[in-house]
């Protein structure tokens, strides 16, 4: 391929980058809210959020792109650029997606965990943000790493509004060299080096999130004997 070509492909990947990253950041925070929503203990809160949950997550990706771009200018009188379009398609769509391991994993929490926050006198905000979520989140990121590979790959539908993303782009290169094999060969493996790097990420985070979680390494576990527990003369506190 030649200099110019080689340029129209690094924009696509460029444009494909940025529209992972917005659209995971919509994604993500789509994901915590309607997940935490889902375990509201107000069951009016849960069903609006199980209404969402399963509209978006049982329509496709690449008719909702559709929708938000050819479909809310006729009903609202305003159009969205296609990259603003296609981060509120894919985070809205893949966002559902994610509330549902958000919810799994708030619930695998050991309900004794919840309780000792309801002894502490915690609010359920406190609890949520204490207790709750530092144990739950370490547990998400597998499968949120899993979902962001999907959704980098979901990205190539974004072509269909003529957006100038990796997929169009290297669909415009082949028109123009009439060789499809090397082309499409050229996009797999920038995309496998897209999704390794994000796993690798991803991964590492997960180590580090997981690093201090059930560690309560107390001076017994180091070899010390541990320290006994004073009490003040005033109400038995332990000091």
């Amino acid at each position: 391929m030649t200099s110019g070509l080689w340029e129209l492909v690094l924009k696509g990947v460029w444009t494909t980058v940025q529209l992972l990253v917005f659209s995971a950041l919509l994604a993500a925070a789509v994901s915590f809210v309607v997940g935490m929503a889902r375990t509201h203990h107000r069951w009016l809160v849960r069903f609006v959020a199980g209404v969402y949950t399963e509209i978006f997550r049982g329509t496709s990706a690449l008719v909702m792109i559709f929708w938000v771009f050819f479909v809310l200018p006729i009903a609202f009188g305003w159009q969205l650029v296609p990259m603003w379009a296609g981060t509120l398609a894919l985070g809205l769509t893949y966002g559902a997606y994610g509330s549902e391991i958000v919810r799994g994993a708030l619930n695998s929490v050991d309900p004794a965990q919840k309780e000792g926050g309801v002894a502490l006198s915690f609010t359920p905000a406190q609890r949520m943000r204490l207790i709750t979520l530092p144990q739950a989140v370490p547990e998400m990121i597998p499968s949120f790493c899993n979902l962001l590979i999907e959704l980098l790959k979901g990205t190539a539908l974004v072509s269909v509004m003529g957006m100038g993303d990796l997929t169009f782009s290297a669909n415009l290169v082949r028109l123009a060299l009439q060789q499809s094999a090397e082309i499409y060969t050229y996009v797999l493996v920038i995309y496998f080096v897209i999704a390794f790097v994000l796993t690798r990420l991803m991964r590492g985070l997960e180590k580090r999130l997981k690093a201090g979680v059930g560690r309560g390494a107390g001076p017994a576990e180091a070899g010390h004997e541990p320290k006994r527990a004073q009490t003040t003369g005033v109400g038995g506190g332990v000091v």
